[in-house]
């Protein structure tokens, strides 16, 4: 089989049709070039060059291994480049999960981001509660997820972290309720004691559930909860509806929301923290996923806790 390095020297003599113009490109003496030509015909079984006393032409099969020789010399190269950029994490595939609430505001921020400075790189994108997210991650169906925090402590030693996004949960109530008739001014979590509730399911999202859970019971109740829904935007669409009052995070504050008045919280168990950041597989060095990391670091977190 020809070398890169025949298919050079082949080329060289082509382009110059002189072996001593040939060798001069080469930085090579002429004689072991000569010998190099006769070393590729006698392996090949042709003649690759019309030739008397000078080269005069490319014979049939030099024409046809002059147009080869030239992809395969492009395509050495590409493979060189490919393999590089692929060392830098510029090029190959990321397989990225979000939750609903993420899309809002981190998603399009974040792929943009990311698309930007490595435009090569294939996102596949897909939505996803948080346990579901974390448990594709370690079954490395999935690169990387964008999830409410914290995550459950059996899933800490198999994946690691990182917060990108911190704001509040506020209190999203049905337009005609009482409670929502004072709008402009902040409500108690304990006044949410007596009403029906709409939640998500808690094992979708472990760590948000039970940091609302503990916030109720530090305000002295369990809340009642009647109706469950995964996406913050169908939460709020059964508020609307007059189903019951939800936590959710102030990304979603409408102040024109038809249906829904969001309320600040106070008082006992407040704030509720809402944290969105992204998991991946603990100890994973790939450098797609090491590219997109970096990218995301200082992100701006907003809006903020007060």
């Amino acid at each position: 089989m020809l070398s890169l390095r025949q298919f050079q020297q082949f080329l060289a003599v082509a382009e110059t049709m002189s072996f001593r113009r040939a060798a001069e490109r080469l930085n090579m003496a002429q004689p072991p070039l000569t010998a190099a030509i006769r070393q590729m015909e006698e392996e090949l079984g042709v003649r690759l060059f019309e030739r008397s006393n000078r080269i005069t032409g490319l014979t049939a099969a030099g024409e046809v291994l002059n147009l080869e020789a030239r992809r395969t010399i492009v395509q050495a190269e590409r493979a060189v480049t490919m393999a590089k950029l692929a060392g830098k994490g510029s090029i190959g595939t990321l397989r990225i999960g979000f939750v609903a609430s993420a899309v809002r505001y981190l998603v399009p921020h974040i792929v943009t981001t990311f698309r930007r400075t490595h435009p090569m790189v294939v996102l596949e994108l897909e939505e996803a509660p948080t346990a579901r997210q974390i448990s594709a991650i370690m079954a490395d169906s999935m690169d990387v997820g964008i999830i409410a925090l914290p995550i459950p402590l059996s899933a800490e030693p198999h994946v690691s972290t990182k917060l990108v996004m911190e704001s509040r949960l506020i209190a999203a109530i049905p337009a005609g309720h009482p409670l929502a008739l004072s709008s402009s001014s902040p409500l108690t979590l304990a006044s949410l004691a007596n009403e029906s509730w709409v939640i998500f399911p808690g094992e979708e999202g472990p760590g948000l559930y039970g940091a609302i859970l503990r916030a109720c019971a530090e305000a002295g109740f369990t809340p009642h909860v009647t109706q469950r829904a995964i996406q913050m935007e169908t939460i709020i669409g059964l508020v609307a509806a007059g189903l019951g009052v939800a936590l959710v995070p102030e990304l979603f504050r409408a102040p024109n929301r038809e249906g829904v008045i969001f309320r600040d919280l106070v008082g006992i168990g407040t704030p509720i923290s809402y944290r969105v950041g992204l998991v991946w597989q603990h100890g994973q060095s790939s450098a797609v996923l090491s590219s997109f990391l970096q990218s995301v670091t200082g992100l701006e977190q907003k809006p903020s806790i007060d």
